[in-house]
């Protein structure tokens, strides 16, 4: 082991030490509070959050659509269906997993799943075309204003046979099939228009093919390009499919085009696409997720096997762990993972989520993975993975939780629009597009605490400024919560067992 792997190690253990155990269901509960906080269009009666209010009533209407509800994905107003998309099956395989631990909160995870799967039928609602996006972004971002006040352009973004955007439209049809076998025992008749809707979503984006990026690329770029290609995302709805389905052809769709992956790289709109790596996973890439999702149906998990997505499930694991030779992320002093890009904490719950539920399926094929020499067993996964969460819930060296109202010390001026202007009770009277400007420039503290909300996160140091304009470590965002919540859930009930 090398000395800088070690000494991670050891600090991690330190930060571990250093502070009394964690509430993961008090956690859990406001993870998942915070979706509420995230709606658009009309609230429902047992609304919690009650500081929010209606907003985007009328989405869709100028061109004869109901494109209402729905989440912001952040800190601004626009509704990006693709990162939302991910958002909605990351909350369904949180609920597949560890459903069984959220006892109370379980209905509210539901909820906060059919908000999202509710407007993703309208969005596919029109054979031939899926709505990608609600909202002209720029003028939306040039804006601190309340969505309940929006009066920036709420443009719809579609893609179409002519205009394909594979990705998105895949994206939904993962959200969609993994979301009815969510349902399947509680509604079935909803379940089963949720996967009916998922097969022919996935038909349109199969036989469809295309980027959003080059059709859409000038009001979806820079917020959410497609960097890593569509092809995961085909792969990606195809594993869901079958996994709600055990149709054969799902399978063989997966198997025939995982070899696609990663094949060759182009440019489109600006964005640069590789076609992914198999240790990404997240709102954009889809590759280690598909590994870890397809190993559950392979009866014998067997690192010799001639299948791929063991070897490369392994390979994901070695390049996260702090002792692996093979280690590709790096590690802060106190222990957070860090990997390229913004919003780090997105990469610590994605990755982490995926280690805890392949450690659950080594446990099942009695199975330990090799690194290099080194030898790891499916606890030290778990183990890794209870680090970040209990860093982002106060185990780090500025003892501050990064999930907003959690602990003592959490972030306070966080880049969020609702959360950071007073809310309609406290000024009925409407804050404009530039009004907002004095608030977003204050020093005080948010006056709506949007709770449950994690932040982007600390620097590679430990360090965090709490500044409203440093989005990228104060805004929070779906896809950061969404897999903490079956984190969340699962540590709740194996607590003991650390």
């Amino acid at each position: 082991m090398k000395t800088t792997s070690l000494l991670v190690v050891v600090g991690m253990m330190a930060m571990a030490a250093a502070v009394a155990s964690h509430d993961y269901g008090d956690a859990l509960a406001k993870s998942i509070l915070f979706f509420e906080g995230q709606r658009s269009g009309k609230l429902p009666p047992n609304q919690r959050m009650t500081w929010r209010k209606d907003s985007a009533l009328e989405d869709g209407f100028q061109i004869g659509v109901d494109l209402t509800g729905g989440y912001y994905d952040a800190g601004d107003n626009v509704k990006f269906n693709f990162p939302m998309a991910f958002s909605t099956t990351m909350l369904a395989w949180s609920l597949l997993e560890f459903g069984k631990s959220m006892e109370s909160d379980l209905q509210h995870a539901l909820d906060a799943i059919r908000w999202a799967t509710d407007y993703f039928l309208k969005a596919t609602s029109i054979p031939g075309i899926v709505y990608a996006q609600v909202g002209e972004p720029y003028g939306d971002h040039d804006c601190w204003e309340r969505p309940e006040d929006m009066d920036t352009a709420r443009t719809p973004y579609a893609v179409s046979k002519q205009f394909p955007g594979s990705e998105v439209s895949a994206e939904i049809a993962a959200a969609l099939a993994a979301s009815s076998i969510v349902f399947r025992s509680t509604d079935s008749t909803y379940a089963v228009k949720l996967l009916n809707r998922a097969k022919t979503v996935f038909v349109f984006a199969d036989r469809y093919r295309g980027s959003y990026n080059d059709y859409l690329g000038k009001w979806v770029c820079p917020f959410y390009c497609d960097f890593s290609g569509y092809e995961d995302e085909l792969v990606w709805g195809a594993a869901w499919l079958y996994r709600a389905t055990k149709a054969p052809n799902y399978w063989n769709y997966v198997v025939e085009n995982i070899y696609n992956l990663g094949s060759g790289r182009k440019i489109t709109n600006g964005a640069s696409s590789s076609g992914g790596s198999v240790t990404e996973f997240g709102w954009d890439n889809k590759h280690a997720g598909i590994n870890v999702l397809v190993s559950r149906f392979i009866n014998t998990i067997n690192s010799n096997s001639s299948n791929p997505f063991i070897p490369k499930a392994d390979t994901f694991v070695c390049s996260l762990l702090p002792e692996s030779p093979t280690k590709s992320v790096s590690y802060s002093p106190g222990g957070l993972l860090f990997k390229p890009g913004g919003s780090n904490l997105q990469h610590a719950t994605t990755l982490s989520f995926l280690l805890v539920v392949y450690s659950r399926y080594l446990k099942q094929a009695n199975r330990d993975i090799h690194c290099g020499n080194v030898v790891v067993n499916r606890a030290r996964l778990v183990q890794v993975a209870k680090g970040q969460v209990d860093y982002i819930l106060g185990s780090n060296p500025l003892n501050m939780s990064y999930m907003v109202g959690y602990g003592k010390n959490f972030p306070q001026k966080i880049h969020h629009r609702s959360s950071s202007l007073p809310s309609v009770a406290q000024h009925p009277g409407k804050i404009g597009c530039q009004d907002g400007t004095a608030y977003y420039n204050s020093k005080n503290s948010n006056p709506n605490e949007l709770t449950g909300a994690v932040v982007g996160g600390p620097d590679a140091n430990d360090s965090y400024a709490d500044s409203r304009s440093d989005f990228v470590h104060s805004e929070p965002t779906t896809y950061i919560n969404a897999p903490l919540v079956g984190l969340l859930a699962y540590f709740k009930s194996n607590s003991r067992s650390f």
